[in-house]
């Protein structure tokens, strides 16, 4: 093809320019050009189609290419030639200008967090003395000294023995996405169903069976939809007894480990873990009902009539990281995540590779609302479990929440008793993940080898296949010659799994072809067409590639197996002194390493992430850089041919297994989830008989008459604390219940003339006229109508016709006398309570009228008629016990100071001091066009340690600074817990915009009404960064339990919006 010299002067920039690969890749290129060229036979056209176009990773480019090779016309030919070379050298400078978009990205990132950490450590050195400066000092450098990084000092931490038998705790694990079963997992099925899910369900039964632990719920999504097993829909499985098991009569009557699956977002559909952000809340409230309903069972079977809390809520993930936040907010427990793997790595991955902008890699992934997730994780977590100290090293360090050398300063002033004003950095803790050991067994070296072999191939034993496992069959049909040691990799179908690489790593070594076959379980499938883009792409490639190589009846490639099936297979390829192979790109922890070890397989591991810290433990074989098929094939054939060396990292591999057991694991994690800062909601209110009068829930969470819970139905149906009665449970006569209803009905007619005293009438009105009662109005409501529109004028004022909007819907909810006597007004607001009252009164209003003030973007909760003092009203003073937690009031001023005024005391924030609290701090918004947006101003007060809840208000003239645990939304749940009216009894309404916390208050479990034409200007301008997520990520697109309400509406318009939504949901 001598016309097509044109080439090399292409291939020429394309190289010059950092090729398909990055700059390592084109020096590689350019050496691999430069050796063929010495050897004169480089050929331009040959080197393009396989070394340039690969590098590229373009399907339709080699699609193109074989229409260039069926080409005749010479013309042609060279022209769609020229086109696919003009494709790439585009993609390459594509991918050039992402790349330094990045770095400038980084190097702007790395300068901030260099300031947020000086910033912060110039702030908290006030506080020392000389001395102590210098001794922080040298602790950071120390603790920067390799070898020395991450140790932890144990001696101080009481290590969880059989004696706290006698603790009988209360575990909360969350794992959201994937299908989640106790049985015949689906491991593989898609990309949300892997590792994960094993993880999370071991560890639940693991922790149920430790001493102390009462009972354990794994809280997932429930799945009702023809597209997955119907098993998916049940609203509980029991997992295990717990540490009764040995014993069944020890075992408590609810004590164990299940999963409970809780519905929320669309009831018929299964959804990818990427879209069900917008459904975050919901679950929520959802685990919210349940973890109360249960608190309430727990404590009346072991906690003598109080409560029992739980002792921590674990998120795992993103998705569950966030959630763990919010309900561990919403109850004041500790909250413990585990990451498994990270946003910000992943988007620098993707980044690099260089195909997608980080706008397309955000519309694909969610990345920016996973990244977010992650964050606010952080901003609650008291402990973060990490696999292995390159996680913590290199994926934590990259969030805005964590920073490892102020987290050093931060824990040496906390071991002084020096303060921190309010800032923190949680607790980063290795803890690798267990294994169940319980279905392998350690086989040496016997004749049953040869005796099952001859069974499996038919020997003249007259054995049979079938005494074998079906496994095995299935792994040998594809096989010429069965005997040769098997390569074992066992992943999904992911591209970052890298079983492309491995592949062609055999395929171009003959010595290890010849030596060994390949098997390659990669899930399971039925139809390649019918598979996930990512997955299918990586099976052609695998079929291509063996095909290429002519590897048939030396690479086998299962389509199904059982999780069952795993050890079996693991077994085979230990009996055939084969080798186990990780070779994943970057790999989190390696559980399948493990798993390899146990059964007595040397490994060969990719060198990034996790097996490092697995080879340093077990020392059972190599580790290799993932890229180099030529060190792949190397290590997998030194192991394979050198016995010595196999049998020494099999006993190796079994020496130090134990280190890896679930019993190991979990005592670890207690131990060091005790050494947390222990909290649970403690009201201080003098309640005593503070139990709602309410019905008692008679559902049972796991449908099983031993045991009451929370009933979640099929359907998605959800029956509340304040449920109705299960008429088909007392129709069965069984006497347990029988009791129960006899209970409830007492106690509905001892509340039957005070429910009547609330509605209205000449005995309301007298209420209402100022008679005060020992408790909130809210422990009688059945429902609760929340009033939360943002109507101020251009100074932040509360415009007039807010009034009547109240007055309007206030008509609408009397208009049913039977609604109106069980339910009640809350209004939700940015203003203080002061100003709030003086804007009723002005538009003759009764502040009475309503059960609870939700002031101050939520900072504070008032209860008319009931917390008031010299006429005036008084705060919740368990509400600011509760939002108490890692508020640094004085650290934010400081740092707000520095932020908004850079220049000097000419641009310095003015306080607000009317509309500040203890728990609020409010500034004027001078000018609009320099105020910081809410993400960017969150990102560095969270590089300088400071968690809170940042929000503009009040039509944008007001910048509120509030406790992290504090917010309009998260008060809600707060009445829930508090007074048990369940959130999904909740009406709220709003306009069609307002402050900057407005999106939080569409979603969840409530009712929403929104009023168009309402809210003339708020705040949402100022809330994000044009590298943010979107507010699609926060609010879902369609919901049944979101309704819309027509201008000019009137009382019957709100009243039939309200009876309309009120027939949807629980």
């Amino acid at each position: 093809m001598a016309g097509n010299e044109w080439i090399n002067g292409y291939l020429e920039a394309i190289l010059d320019s950092g090729g398909g690969g990055g700059i390592e890749d084109s020096k590689a290129a350019a050496a691999a050009v430069e050796n063929l060229r010495e050897r004169e036979h480089f050929n331009p056209t040959k080197y393009f189609v396989e070394e340039v176009v690969t590098g590229v990773d373009e399907t339709d480019l080699y699609r193109t290419w074989i229409k260039v090779v069926a080409t005749r016309n010479s013309r042609e030919r060279s022209s769609r030639l020229e086109n696919m070379c003009w494709r790439i050298w585009h993609l390459t400078r594509k991918k050039k200008q992402l790349e330094w978009e990045e770095l400038q990205r980084f190097a702007k990132r790395r300068w901030e967090r260099e300031q947020g950490r000086r910033d912060a450590t110039e702030d908290m050195s006030e506080d020392l003395s000389e001395g102590e400066k210098g001794d922080l000092v040298g602790e950071v450098v120390s603790a920067e000294t390799p070898g020395k990084k991450y140790q932890r000092n144990f001696s101080n931490l009481e290590v969880w023995s059989d004696d706290k038998k006698e603790k009988k705790l209360y575990i909360v694990l969350i794992s959201l996405h994937g299908l989640v079963r106790g049985e015949q997992m689906e491991l593989g099925r898609d990309s949300d169903t892997g590792g994960q899910v094993k993880y999370v369900v071991e560890l639940s039964r693991a922790l149920a069976n430790m001493p102390g632990v009462y009972r354990v719920d794994l809280l997932t999504r429930q799945i009702s939809c023809p597209e997955v097993d119907w098993s998916y829909g049940e609203p509980t499985e029991m997992l295990s007894l717990g540490a009764g098991d040995a014993d069944p009569g020890e075992a408590g009557e609810s004590s164990g480990a299940y999963i409970i699956r809780i519905p929320f977002g669309p009831t018929n559909k299964y959804l990818q873990k990427e879209l069900l952000w917008p459904h975050i809340q919901e679950f929520v409230d959802g685990a919210l009902a349940h973890i109360l309903n249960m608190s309430k069972v727990l404590g009346e079977q072991i906690g003598g009539g109080h409560p029992v809390w739980p002792y921590v809520v674990h998120g795992h993930y993103a998705d569950a990281g966030d959630s763990a936040a919010l309900l561990s907010g919403a109850l004041d427990v500790p909250m413990v995540l585990t990451g498994h793997s990270l946003g910000r790595n992943k988007l620098e991955q993707l980044l690099k590779q260089g195909r997608q902008s980080k706008e397309d890699i955000n519309s694909t992934y969610r990345i920016m609302r996973r990244i977010e997730g992650e964050e606010l994780s952080l901003d609650a977590a008291e402990l973060v479990i990490t696999s292995t100290k390159q996680e913590i090293d290199e994926q934590w360090g990259l969030y805005d929440g964590f920073d490892v050398k102020l987290e050093k300063v931060l824990r040496a002033r906390a071991r002084r008793g020096v303060n921190c004003h309010g800032r923190y950095m949680p607790r980063m803790v290795v803890i690798p993940p267990g294994m169940d050991f319980s279905n392998v067994v350690v086989q040496e070296e016997s004749s049953e080898h040869d005796g099952e072999f001859a069974a499996l191939m038919g020997g003249s034993d007259g054995s049979t296949p079938r005494s074998l496992p079906a496994i095995w069959s299935e792994v040998m049909r594809f096989l010429s010659n069965p005997h040769k040691p098997i390569i074992l990799a066992l992943s999904r179908p992911d591209p970052k799994k890298n079983i492309t690489t491995l592949l062609k790593a055999f395929g171009e070594c003959r010595p290890l072809r010849e030596l060994a076959n390949l098997t390659l379980i990669m899930g399971n499938r039925d139809d390649i067409d019918e598979m996930s883009a990512g997955s299918a792409s990586v099976l052609i490639t695998v079929l291509k590639l063996i095909d290429k190589y002519d590897l048939y009846g030396q690479v086998a490639i299962p389509k199904h197996h059982k999780q069952s099936d795993v050890p079996e297979i693991y077994r085979l390829a230990a009996k055939m002194k084969g080798v186990f192979i990780n070779p994943a790109l970057v790999e989190p922890f390696g559980l399948t390493l493990i798993e390899a070890a146990a059964h007595g397989l040397p490994i060969v591991a990719t060198k990034n992430g996790g097996p490092v810290d697995i080879h340093r433990a077990l020392n059972n074989g190599l580790l290799v850089d993932p890229h180099d098929q030529e060190a792949i094939a190397d290590a997998l054939l030194k192991l394979v041919s050198e016995k010595n060396l196999w049998n020494e990292c099999r006993k190796n591999g079994w020496k130090n297994i134990h280190l890896f057991s679930w019993p190991e694991h979990c005592r670890t994690y207690l131990t060091r989830v005790a050494a947390c800062r222990m909290r649970h909601p403690q009201w201080h209110t003098d309640t005593a008989g503070d139990e709602v009068q309410v019905e008692e829930s008679l559902n049972d969470s796991l449908k099983d008459v031993q045991d009451m819970s929370l009933r979640l139905s099929v359907d998605g149906e959800k029956y509340s604390l304040n449920g109705s009665l299960d008429f088909s449970a007392v129709a069965s006569g069984d006497p347990q219940v029988q009791e129960q209803v006899k209970r409830v009905l007492s106690k509905i007619q001892k509340r039957e003339p005070d429910a009547a005293a609330v509605g209205s009438g000449d005995q309301g009105k007298k209420l209402l006229e100022g008679a005060t009662s020992k408790f909130p109005m809210l422990r009688r409501r059945r429902k609760l109508v929340v009033i939360a529109l943002d109507c101020y004028d251009d100074k932040g004022n509360p415009e007039k016709k807010m009034t009547t909007y109240i007055q309007e819907i206030m008509k609408a909810v009397r208009l049913d006398p039977q609604t109106a006597r069980v339910s009640g007004f809350a209004l939700s607001t940015a203003m203080p309570m002061l100003e709030t009252v003086e804007f009723l009164t002005s538009g003759k209003i009764q502040v009475n009228e309503f059960d609870a003030l939700i002031c101050s973007s939520g900072s504070e909760v008032y209860y008319p008629g009931t917390y008031t003092e010299d006429g005036k009203l008084l705060p919740d003073p368990d509400y600011a016990s509760h939002i108490e937690y890692r508020w640094g009031c004085g650290g934010l001023k400081k740092t707000i100071w520095k932020l908004c005024a850079p220049k000097g005391e000419d641009e310095c924030p003015i306080e607000d001091t009317k509309s500040s609290n203890s728990h609020c701090i409010s500034y004027l918004v001078k000018d609009l066009s320099k105020a910081k947006k809410v993400d960017d101003l969150r990102q560095k007060l969270r590089m300088r340690g400071l968690r809170c809840h940042p929000m503009y208000c009040r039509n944008s003239t007001r910048l509120q600074l509030i406790p992290l645990l504090a917010s309009r939304a998260q008060a809600l749940r707060y009445l829930f817990v508090r007074w048990r009216l369940n959130v999904a009894n909740m009406y709220v309404i709003l306009g069609e915009s307002g402050d900057t916390d407005y999106e939080e208050m569409i979603a969840g479990a409530h009712k929403t009404l929104i009023m168009k034409g309402v809210v003339s200007n708020g705040s949402e301008v100022l809330l994000r960064t044009n590298a943010s997520f979107l507010r699609e990520d926060i609010v879902p697109a369609e919901s049944p339990l979101v309704t819309h309400l027509k201008e000019q509406a009137t009382a019957d318009d709100i009243a039939n919006a309200l009876k309309k939504v009120s027939k949807t949901g629980p």
